[in-house]
């Protein structure tokens, strides 16, 4: 069975989608959509804009998002049996699946690109890669820290497990990690501690957007970041979604689950190449590309 598979913030480049708008006279009016409902060009920032103008907080999200729902929704031959998004890549997959419409994902990514914000400017904090680690000795390290948030926030692969919270916590576990015998404990270049009790109020924002916007029963089973598990229920999607800002990405759970239930060739959708060479980290067996 084909899995599509839509990364998540990070992979955004300057000309991300130029091709598909030369190309596509479907994808280019759905760039003119999105620039109306965003309210200013996010064309000309993707297209042609600085390394810098992508990375502002209301244009990264809504950039991947809109580039991977494009590569999906351009592959006319090819229809998804599963699907799954890391982290902002769950609302992609829920645009390819059927789930959503492109206009109310692009709404509910930009409503949440700005909660995030909002939520990092209340509370500064940060997040940190951990690298060689088995997941059950950084999970103990982080519950080892008192009076402060440190969690396990992105289980990307096998000896990759990135962590979130505080200023503080992140840097004392980072030292607890690499005398644990992490191979390395690298702080990211992050807004904030996403994945964390930290985004409770980006969470309660989106909470009340996602509730008021309407889904409808998927295409195919959607594999969601909180538990790994396929879904095709409504409420539940909706419930899940809400839930991802605070709780981990369980990446390799998903990605082991989705080949254990058939998953034969995952393709990446949208920009860069991350999630498949996570794939191939977590299931060297199965096919992984991109479009």
């Amino acid at each position: 069975m084909k899995a599509f598979i839509f990364p998540g913030q990070g992979a955004q480049f300057t000309g991300m989608g130029k091709d598909l708008f030369d190309a596509n006279a479907k994808a280019r009016s759905l760039f003119e959509t999105a620039n109306k409902i965003l309210g200013f060009n996010i064309t000309d920032i993707m297209f042609a804009g600085s390394a810098d103008e992508l990375k502002q907080t209301k244009v990264t999200q809504p950039a991947v998002f809109i580039h991977s729902v494009l590569v999906a929704l351009s592959q006319d031959q090819q229809k998804p049996s599963m699907v799954a998004g890391h982290s902002l890549g769950e609302f992609s997959a829920l645009v390819a699946n059927g789930a959503l419409s492109f206009e109310d994902g692009l709404k509910l990514v930009s409503k949440r690109a700005m909660a995030m914000q909002k939520a990092c400017e209340q509370n500064p904090s940060t997040m940190a890669a951990i690298l060689g680690l088995d997941d059950k000795i950084v999970e103990e390290i982080c519950a080892s820290i008192k009076d402060e948030v440190v969690v396990a926030a992105n289980y990307n692969c096998p000896g990759q497990l990135v962590i979130s919270g505080s200023m503080k916590g992140i840097e004392i576990a980072c030292e607890k990690m690499k005398a644990a015998g992490a191979k390395r404990a690298l702080p990211l270049q992050v807004g904030g501690a996403f994945h964390s009790p930290l985004m409770e109020p980006a969470r309660e924002e989106l909470a009340s957007a996602i509730e008021a916007t309407n889904f409808s029963k998927p295409l195919c089973p959607v594999y969601q970041n909180v538990n790994a598990l396929p879904f095709t229920e409504v409420t539940s999607i909706k419930k899940n979604l809400i839930d991802q800002l605070t709780s981990p990405v369980r990446w390799t759970q998903s990605v082991q689950n989705m080949v254990k239930d058939g998953g034969a060739s995952f393709v990446e959708c949208g920009p860069g190449k991350v999630l498949q060479g996570l794939v191939k980290k977590i299931a060297p067996s199965v096919e992984a590309g991109s479009l």
